[in-house]
């Protein structure tokens, strides 16, 4: 039976060294990862388990991109962040089950209409608003895990306009890689082209209209994002 109307196609993120490209299925996104950025949002941690929210695929866009500053918004937020994405499926994974289920690593940015989220989340209601904005996950290319491992020391970086913003290390990340797998298979299928954004260091700001936003981890390909104009 025919559609009544053709979706776009899901984005896809290039993978170094390889022709094929890696679909986004699904996008994960753990909350207050890392304690100082908890403080600086006025939390704790809460360390008994890991807490996800999650960004829609069709709003995923490619590093390189330039794009509109948000409507409804007068605090958009940047927040730099290690991608993790799912190479083979997995439920209630084992520690070493989890490892062998990562594809590869790459740069994301975790876009966020800072305003909305608070005060959504002030009234007890969900982050949408805040967190699934258009253009507001982006990714640069993986790195396929075979060729690149998350050690502690590897430091993860965000600048505006040359200016650094965030500068951390993987070491600050409270749940690891292998846990936050552990945690959210028990609740989902994890699948191939699940890609699972980590949290963010302390450092998010806001950004505007002609800003540079260019973030880094160690040994990754870098990111890069363009603001521009409202519509």
């Amino acid at each position: 039976m025919p559609h009544l109307f053709s979706l776009p196609e899901p984005i896809s993120i290039p993978v170094v060294g390889e022709q094929a490209t890696y679909p986004i299925g699904r996008i994960f996104c753990v909350g207050r990862n890392y304690a100082a950025h908890a403080a600086e949002m006025g939390h704790e941690v809460d360390r008994e388990a890991p807490f996800y929210f999650t960004k829609s695929p069709a709003n995923a866009i490619l590093t390189g991109a330039s794009v509109p500053y948000p409507p409804g918004t007068e605090n958009y937020h940047h927040e730099m962040e290690l991608a993790v994405a799912i190479g083979r499926p997995v439920f209630r994974a084992t520690p070493a089950e989890a490892w062998e289920a990562v594809y590869g690593y790459g740069c994301a940015l975790d876009m966020t209409r800072r305003d909305l989220q608070i005060r959504e989340r002030n009234k007890q209601r969900p982050w949408d608003l805040g967190k699934d904005v258009e253009n507001g996950a982006v990714f640069a290319p993986l790195t396929r895990a075979a060729e690149w491992s998350p050690e502690d020391n590897k430091r993860i970086h965000l600048n505006v306009n040359a200016e650094v913003r965030q500068d951390a290390t993987l070491q600050e990340l409270i749940w690891k890689i292998d846990e936050i797998i552990c945690h959210l298979s028990g609740f989902y299928h994890l699948r191939p082209s699940d890609v699972i954004l980590t949290g963010t260091p302390a450092g998010v700001g806001p950004v505007a209209a002609g800003d540079e936003i260019e973030g880094g981890i160690e040994g990754l390909e870098r990111i890069h994002l363009t603001l521009t104009d409202p519509e």
